[in-house]
């Protein structure tokens, strides 16, 4: 198995950034997991998907109004996974245990699998962020090369113009394909050990796939026709797809990111941890309102790396007194003053990958 350490001696940066971050909540009298404003927005965003759900399966419009519904029911379920199940994922939902657990489960009620999510996303992913054979997340082999220390292939040239297809799709290769995989294979990701899936998750995982084609599948092709039910549901996993895979790609796959690899670790360069997570994750369009309140704030990525148990609702607060620690000890802090900027440099990384 490969391995990966840090700087577990010199941790100076992350003791005074904590101590800064802790004394805003003292002084605030503010909690770190999510408040009224959170549930107010969940329940929003929960009551919207039920809505569009029930309009497109038992009161069909016509075919314009009906794709229009599918397009926005694609970003309504990626907003609630942003929102609601990733802050439950993370336990930053709510201080109260039992709706943590809750909040995260909407990722069965999505299709996925919450248990392989955390090991997946909480450890692989925001311990060893961009390291190549550490993070699942810069996994997409043999169809995408996100890493230089990743293995090169003639059709990657093109892998800047294709990946519109491969997020759009990657939703339904996860709930079809990957969680499968993961359950015959007892493994998690290629670098982790086989590890036999208990009962109790044994039975989750099978109501979960089984549910999800009922309401998903069958219960549509009943009201609507399996023609109709295809349309209508290639939109709204592609659109979901597309949404949930571009945005966590703009936090890493970026240029000004920086990239390692567990295959040849250079000892006299280990970095702390928490710098580690500031040189390799960027911000986007962090005075963008909208954008804030629709992606649950992961636009705020290098808050969320070094605070995953802090609500995002207090990340613009957060994220002043990062700065403040990297201009201090002068870490290169990542930000994109836009979406499109942060689009446009994906791009840039993938077209340098796909033809170096």
């Amino acid at each position: 198995m490969l391995k990966y350490t840090f700087d577990t001696d010199g941790s100076f940066f992350f003791r005074t950034l904590k101590q800064k971050v802790d004394r805003y909540f003292t002084e605030s009298r503010l909690h770190p997991a999510g408040n009224r404003k959170l549930y107010f927005k969940s329940i929003l965003q929960i009551v919207s998907a039920s809505a569009l759900y029930t309009v497109l399966v038992f009161f069909t419009p016509m075919a314009p109004v009906s794709i229009f519904l599918c397009l926005l029911l694609g970003l309504n379920l990626a907003v609630i996974g942003f929102n609601v199940m990733h802050e439950g994922g993370h336990q930053s939902f709510s201080r109260i245990p039992w709706m943590n657990n809750a909040s995260a489960y909407f990722l069965n009620i999505l299709g996925g699998i919450t248990y392989y999510w955390k090991i997946k996303h909480n450890v692989n992913h925001h311990t060893y962020t961009n390291i190549e054979g550490m993070d699942s997340d810069i996994d997409v082999k043999p169809f995408m090369r996100l890493h230089a220390d990743q293995p090169r292939h003639g059709y990657h040239r093109f892998q800047h113009v294709y990946f519109v297809v491969l997020y759009g799709v990657s939703y339904l290769a996860w709930i079809f394909y990957e969680d499968f995989q993961k359950y015959f294979s007892g493994k998690i990701s290629t670098n982790s050990e086989r590890k036999k899936l208990a009962l109790k998750e044994r039975g989750i995982f099978w109501f979960t796939k089984i549910m999800y084609v009922v309401a998903y599948v069958v219960v549509p092709i009943v009201m609507v026709g399996w023609l109709w039910w295809l349309i209508g549901f290639f939109i709204i996993t592609f659109v979901c797809g597309l949404a949930i895979s571009l945005v966590f790609q703009l936090a890493h796959v970026v240029e000004g990111t920086s990239f390692h690899s567990a295959l040849h670790q250079d000892d006299a360069k280990k970095q702390e941890w928490a710098i580690h997570q500031i040189t390799s994750t960027a911000n986007f369009a962090t005075s963008s309102k909208s954008l804030y309140w629709l992606l649950g704030g992961l636009n705020f990525q290098i808050e969320h790396h070094l605070f995953p148990r802090v609500s995002h609702i207090h990340y613009p607060a957060i994220s002043r007194l990062v700065k403040e620690a990297c201009r201090e000890s002068n870490v290169l802090y990542n930000e994109y003053s836009s979406m499109y900027k942060a689009v446009v440099s994906h791009l840039i990384h993938l077209r340098k990958l796909g033809s170096a």
